[in-house]
């Protein structure tokens, strides 16, 4: 990944925590108002919530895991997995309590707070975490464009598809889609730059 991933998880994390800040706004209101009204009761888009459900990532975050133990036995990749997805959980949950935003009003809704989507945080985080282990093992440009495309539109169904069963407001998926970016890029940059720096703080300590 180049500056520019770093650039934009900077501007994505700006941009959920816009929405943080203003999401009980009449701008806001409207916009989540709007965005039921064009997706309400879509079926097609309903049905990927089941690819973003808690139980189903870590699942599959599990059988990831276990393939890079025994193929490759990098053991840092493995650490970036958990750290994405694992980490990704636990950051979405914690804010969850700290903003305590209701769910939309409907009949048996959920009784957890709603801001952000915790489907389109961790949906994005398992599937931009698949779609890089996947990336590693490809040298054909166009098979890694088509890995990162299928990942993107998963995504992006698995946040809708909160929005079609009145789940969520659209601003929440929004702010866990802008979320999921920018801790994904995170836990990318450690993937790539933490022996690094630990290395450097480690000889600094040594020489001192």
């Amino acid at each position: 990944m180049n500056k520019l991933q770093y650039v934009l998880a900077i501007c994505t994390f700006g941009i959920f925590c816009i929405l943080w800040t203003t999401y009980e706004t009449p701008f806001i209101q409207t916009f989540d108002k709007g965005a039921f009204d064009l997706l309400d009761g879509n079926k097609f888009i309903t049905m990927f919530h089941y690819l973003g459900e808690t139980k189903f990532i870590f699942a599959i975050t599990i059988i990831v895991s276990i393939i890079i133990w025994f193929r490759k036995q990098d053991y840092k990749l493995m650490v970036f997995v958990i750290f994405s997805v694992g980490g990704g959980y636990g950051l979405y949950q914690f804010l969850k309590r700290v903003i305590e935003r209701p769910r939309p009003d409907i009949v048996d809704q959920l009784s957890t707070f709603s801001f952000p989507s915790g489907h389109a945080v961790h949906g994005l985080l398992y599937l931009f975490t698949i779609a890089y282990i996947t990336n590693r093992t490809f040298t054909s440009k166009r098979a890694s464009l088509i890995v990162w495309i299928t990942a993107i539109i998963l995504a992006l169904l698995i946040g809708a598809s909160r929005i079609t069963g009145a789940r969520h407001f659209a601003s929440d998926v929004i702010a866990g889609w802008m979320l999921g970016y920018s801790w994904f890029i995170l836990c990318f940059w450690w993937y790539k730059n933490g022996n690094r720096y630990f290395v450097r703080l480690l000889n600094k300590n040594i020489e001192t």
